[in-house]
């Protein structure tokens, strides 16, 4: 559509943000890309999206859509006339649906401690249970990529962060979910839209050490004079960036 003005506000290692890469990127539209600093959201993130204040925002022609699974839904109503997303039978469209919200559901990982193993245990099950509808097809809605694929293959981009926090391997356990996986890499809507590995880990820990930060100052600036907060601010920053130079710690 000539004329229209595309703007994503994302986050680079956002699993969410990576949907509606993927999905504008399927249907050739071209957009401008606003990455946010969730330490320091602009006032357009804010004030587009004004009741959760998070990405991703898809702005077109200066009305937000939010949520990723809708803006995907969006993008595949307004751009229909290339690379269809969602099925056209109303019962598979239902269906699709319904497992992308599974997806939003079981794939969430939070946990920590002695709750990890439990979590690594509901998130593997998840998985095998995404096996089961993918079957033997090649996508998860037949032989074409689509609505399904885009809300799931974004998680793939950070189970190198699980697999080392959790010290577990997610392809030795779902061998059909990771030639699902490396199937959709070799699309290039796919492989150009995740971020990598390596820098989702190093966010996924420093996010983590930023939540630590906050509630251990908090404790201290209740317990301590200004010149001891200080001096743990400096040790914090020091320690921040030792391990965020290659490792950090899992949260």
């Amino acid at each position: 559509m000539a004329g229209e003005e595309v703007i994503l506000l994302s986050v680079y290692a956002s699993m969410f943000s990576m949907r509606v890469r993927i999905a504008l990127a399927e249907k050739g539209v071209k957009y401008e890309l606003k990455e946010e600093d969730l330490t320091n959201k602009s006032l357009l993130l804010l004030e587009m999206n004004s009741v959760h204040k998070k990405v991703p925002v898809l702005l077109h022609n200066g009305k937000p859509i939010l949520e990723s699974l809708i803006i995907v839904q969006y993008i595949d109503e307004v751009w229909h006339d290339k690379n269809p997303l969602e099925p056209s039978d109303p019962y598979e469209r239902a269906q699709a649906r319904f497992w992308a919200d599974f997806i939003d559901k079981k794939l969430q990982w939070a946990a920590k401690g002695e709750e990890l193993e439990a979590a690594k245990k509901e998130f593997i099950e998840a998985l095998k249970v995404l096996e089961g509808e993918l079957g033997d097809k090649p996508y998860f809605g037949g032989e074409e990529f689509g609505y399904v694929d885009v809300a799931l293959i974004p998680f793939y981009s950070w189970f190198h962060a699980y697999e080392t926090c959790g010290n577990f391997k997610i392809g030795a356990q779902c061998p059909k979910f990771a030639a699902w996986a490396k199937r959709c890499m070799q699309r290039e809507s796919v492989s150009k839209s995740l971020a990598d590995p390596e820098k989702v880990y190093d966010f996924r820990a420093l996010t983590g050490l930023q939540i630590f930060f906050i509630i251990y100052m908090f404790d201290f600036y209740c317990l301590n004079s200004l010149d001891f907060i200080r001096s743990q601010v400096r040790l914090l920053l020091n320690f921040v960036i030792r391990i965020s130079s290659k490792q950090a710690v899992c949260y």
